[in-house]
Formats: structure tokens, C-alpha cells, sequence
């Protein structure tokens, strides 16, 4: 599996890609006025700095002001991924999905966070939602399949528990973790490595 480096301020998630909220400032020029586009790139340049607290000081009073916004909604919830609150940023991203149900990007980011406290069906709905709406978004499909492998992981264990020496299951199981790494030889299924966020797609505003 391919892994991106990005710079250690980046927030740590295993495997699952989600966007970040550089990319996302690439590409505000295309969706929002130039004004706008100054928020958006203090920011990021704050996140860039690694003050990411005075990132998301800055971002909640843009929101407070527009709470309508979805790409510094977005942002907001990478911030809250990148500060390690998982809660929080679930929150956010789910909140995105109920406001803009059209939006496939923050279902790719909800999955990466159901992935990484193992929920495994509930990231598969998410992606499967995301795909739904873009059928050409390759970074959920490469997740979803990410999800499945694990899944089967998952399965692979249980089956091995009541047929421990059974050669079929023990192969199976073996060539699943070999796409994660040396990491995934435990007997945890969730114990798989870590990967840098990349950032694939741009986020979509109406």
C-alpha cells in the first residue's frame, strides 16, 4: 500500500486517507470569493505553523459569523483530527453530512475516524455513502477496500479461534496482513500501522 510523508504536524490516522486542509486551500479560489479565501488561508497558515489551538480560535469565530460555511466547517473538523479529539471531529463531520448531505468529502473523513477506533461497519457505511453521491472518488473507494481487508482480518481471527489448525484460514489470514505490514502479526485485528493523511480530492461547495 502506498503511503504519503507530509510534515509531522499532519494528523496520524492508520492506513485511511482523508483530506486535509492544505489541499482544501488550493483550491478555494475556485469556490469562494477572495475574501473568503484569506480566512481560509490564515487558517491553514496557522495549521502550517503548528498553532493549531489559534487554527481553531480562528476558525470558530469565522463560523460563529457564518455557520453556514462548509468548507471552514471541513476545516474545522481537520483541526479537531489534527488536535487528536476524536469526539469532537466526529461531531463535526457528521454535522457537515446531516447540513450537506450532497457532499461527499466529509463521509470519506467520518470513515477515516470511525477506522481508527475500529468501527469498522460504520466506516463502511460512510464510504459506501460517499461513493454513493461521487461515483468516481477514488480515495473512498481505495478506503472502503481498505475497510474490507480489515473486516476480513476480523472474521479470519474468529475463524481461527475454532479452527486454529486449519492451514486455509491461516493462509488467508497471513496474505490479508501482509497488505498492512509486519504490524498487523498480533493477534488484535485493530493493530495495524500507521500512515501520514494524504489528501486525494477537493472539497465541494455549493
Amino acid at each position: 500500500m502506498k503511503h504519503f510523508a507530509l510534515s509531522p504536524s499532519n494528523a496520524i490516522l492508520p492506513i485511511f486517507r482523508l483530506l486535509s486542509a492544505p489541499f482544501v486551500a488550493m483550491l478555494l479560489c475556485l469556490t469562494v470569493c477572495p475574501a473568503h479565501a484569506d480566512d481560509y488561508g490564515d487558517v491553514n497558515q496557522l495549521l502550517r505553523q503548528g498553532k493549531v489551538p489559534e487554527a481553531l480560535t480562528k476558525a470558530d469565530a469565522y463560523i460563529a459569523g457564518k455557520p453556514r460555511d462548509p468548507q471552514m466547517r471541513f476545516l474545522r473538523g481537520v483541526i479537531l483530527t489534527e488536535q487528536g479529539k476524536q469526539a469532537d471531529a466526529t461531531a463535526a463531520f457528521t454535522s457537515l453530512t446531516q447540513d450537506f448531505p450532497e457532499l461527499p468529502e466529509p463521509y470519506n473523513n467520518l470513515a477515516a475516524l470511525y477506522a481508527s477506533q475500529s468501527q469498522f461497519d460504520k466506516a463502511r457505511a460512510a464510504l459506501e455513502m460517499a461513493i454513493k453521491l461521487n461515483p468516481g472518488y477514488a480515495t473512498a473507494y481505495e478506503n472502503l477496500g481498505d475497510v474490507y481487508a480489515r473486516l476480513a482480518i476480523q472474521q479470519y481471527v474468529r475463524a481461527q479461534q475454532f479452527a486454529s489448525t486449519n492451514p486455509s484460514v491461516t493462509s488467508k489470514l497471513k496474505t490479508v496482513r501482509e497488505l498492512f505490514g509486519p504490524a498487523t502479526t498480533s493477534a488484535d485485528p485493530a493493530q495495524l500501522p500507521a500512515a501520514p493523511v494524504t489528501v486525494k480530492k477537493p472539497v465541494r461547495a455549493k
